[in-house]
């Protein structure tokens, strides 16, 4: 409980900042690789033009979801309110959905895909967590006016 005129406490997670700032570098050489690896498998693959554009179609969905995601966690953490980590949290979903589908689902499937996924999905995971304790952590403190 904090009194007015008491200092609130900082309860923003370094953890999930540094992972939040991790994770956009990781998601832009991700967005570029799958690029160059949808180039490379429209080249060499018998891959049909309606799904070739799907696929691409939802990787360009998946980075808007990951952009805005990435956004409503860092400002929600750093400024400690719960809405945008709210939001944050409820385009993980979405986001992760993606992430198997482009390891597991889309016509042709690459190991190096399956491994930047699958790296893709510890990041979630670990961000899931730490959202979630930061949630918790910032339910805790009532402000009195």
């Amino acid at each position: 409980m904090v009194r007015k005129g008491n200092s609130i406490p900082v309860l923003s997670l370094m953890p999930l900042e540094v992972l939040l700032f991790l994770n956009s570098w990781y998601y832009a050489v991700y967005f570029v690789a799958e690029i160059l690896l949808f180039i490379y498998k429209s080249l060499l693959l018998p891959y049909v033009s309606p799904n070739l554009t799907l696929d691409l179609v939802m990787l360009f969905l998946f980075l808007g979801i990951e952009v805005i995601r990435i956004f409503f966690g860092s400002k929600g953490n750093l400024c400690q309110r719960k809405l945008p980590l709210s939001i944050s949290l409820g385009l993980l979903a979405p986001s992760a959905l993606m992430a198997v589908y482009y390891m597991l689902l889309q016509t042709y499937v690459l190991r190096v895909e399956l491994i930047i996924n699958a790296i893709l999905l510890v990041f979630y995971v670990l961000e899931l967590i730490l959202v979630l304790v930061a949630l918790i952590s910032f339910s805790s403190v009532v402000v009195y006016d």
